[in-house]
């Protein structure tokens, strides 16, 4: 069925740029589209496939849609060898399974570097999709994963990681977000987006500038995978950091105290991060319960107040 021109099929698309593409079939669908994929950021091929999959699907879930089916996007490298483009389609596929979507095809290019992700079509109900632009002042911001998965795979890279640190970051990377996008649903939160490449601060200030508020965070609320403040005190970041600084620190107010590293933390690109949640006050301390519940590491960071697109991070 196509929409009639009784619909504004396109709900979501370029105009006021969101987690996806959103458009509408009828008065209780609508088809969510995304696309992500990167390089490998851990050396095992089959975790590199879950944590690449795992990204994609975030996007969906940041919509506060469910995933119908997904369509692998690959590059690999002549003279590679097979068994390891195996794994990484192994890994996307069991994670793609177990969001409860299927595998629909792909396509291959050749390329120097592996890469690896996924097109995702999903589904949510037009009157429930979940933007960044809806936050309300006096929003409590709840967080659904811990930080920090740009340090410790750069300490990784550089052969300087734990690998317990490394473990624990494969683990929190791989982990869907939907229990959280089910639970913010159930919930009626007001906003979402899902925390990738630019950062807790840099995907809260497109939060706070779609929803015409500023946003005031609590740094000693915030949780991190183990290991990430301390790569992070060594100085050791990956190059996204600088540049995401470079943009969103103009938006940014740091409490004096906090150390260089400290505030660079806040800039690190992640991958496969959690949910930040806008809902009401009085409902979320009940949501961060029962996303704790269900095995996610939520915790209440911030509140949203009137104003024009600002953060301040106190200690």
């Amino acid at each position: 069925m196509f929409p009639t021109e009784d619909y504004q099929a396109l709900l979501i698309g370029l105009a006021e740029p969101d987690d996806a593409a959103v458009y509408q079939l009828d008065d209780e669908r609508a088809i969510i589209s995304t696309v992500d994929f990167f390089p490998p950021v851990v050396d095992d091929a089959y975790s590199f496939g879950a944590i690449a999959a795992a990204n994609a699907l975030s996007d969906v879930y940041a919509m506060g849609g469910e995933p119908l089916m997904a369509i692998n996007l690959v590059a690999f490298p002549d003279g590679l060898g097979m068994e390891l483009l195996t794994e990484i389609l192994r890994g996307g596929a069991e994670k793609v399974r177990e969001a409860g979507a299927a595998i629909a095809g792909g396509h291959t290019v050749t390329d120097k570097e592996p890469k690896y992700g996924l097109a995702v079509t999903g589904m949510v109900h037009p009157k429930r999709i979940l933007t960044k632009g809806g936050i309300q002042p006096g929003d409590k911001l709840i967080l659904t994963k811990p930080l920090g998965t740009g340090v410790v795979t750069t300490a990784l890279k550089n052969g300087k990681a734990d690998q317990k640190h490394v473990d624990a970051a494969v683990a929190s990377m791989s982990r869907l977000n939907r229990m959280a996008a089910q639970l913010a649903q159930k919930a009626s939160a007001h906003a979402a987006t899902d925390i990738t490449g630019y950062g807790l601060l840099g995907h809260a200030h497109e939060m706070a500038h779609l929803s015409s508020v500023d946003l005031h965070f609590n740094y000693s609320a915030f949780r991190w995978l183990p290991g990430a403040q301390e790569y992070g005190t060594q100085g050791i970041f990956p190059g996204g950091m600088g540049r995401n600084r470079d943009y969103f620190a103009q938006w940014v107010e740091f409490d004096p105290s906090l150390s260089d590293n400290e505030q660079c933390l806040l800039f690190d690109p992640q991958t496969s991060g959690g949910l930040l949640i806008a809902v009401q006050t009085e409902i979320a301390e009940g949501l961060c319960s029962d996303l704790i519940a269900a095995g996610d590491n939520a915790v209440i960071v911030g509140e949203a107040v009137t104003g024009t697109g600002n953060l301040s991070v106190a200690l």
